[in-house]
């Protein structure tokens, strides 16, 4: 079993920046992959970004790239999701998911555990 807490999320102007983070526990995420999604209301469930634990491989959402960052830190068995230039659009509940193993796809492949979500909200 994995457990995975987000935390980070909040309210920032537009073109302001968060941190989230993503901690698990039950298991170190050695073979795995992380990925974050995001879900705003009335909206489906959308890919953000995702990295591949052992080889630090990184995947985007061309909607992301150039303004978030996804990163992991082995000692803490957590990994982050940098976000600049937040835009309103951005405002999300947003969520971390592991594979465990990794599948062979970090966008397409299915995500065994979800964490409780985080809730980021950018004003305009």
């Amino acid at each position: 079993q994995v457990q995975l807490v987000e935390s980070g999320g909040g309210l920032v102007q537009a073109g302001g920046s968060l941190r989230l983070s993503c901690a698990a526990s039950g298991r170190t995420f050695s073979r795995n992959a992380v990925g974050w999604f995001r879900q705003a209301p009335g909206k489906e469930r959308e890919f953000v970004a995702a990295i591949i634990w052992s080889r630090s491989s990184t995947y985007y959402a061309d909607f992301v790239k150039g303004r978030f960052t996804i990163s992991r830190n082995t000692a803490k068995n957590t990994v982050y999701l940098q976000m600049n230039s937040l835009k309103p659009e951005d405002t999300a509940v947003y969520y971390c998911a592991a594979q465990v193993p990794y599948s062979g796809s970090a966008i397409y492949g299915r995500y065994d555990y979800w964490g409780q979500g985080t809730q980021v909200t950018v004003s305009s």
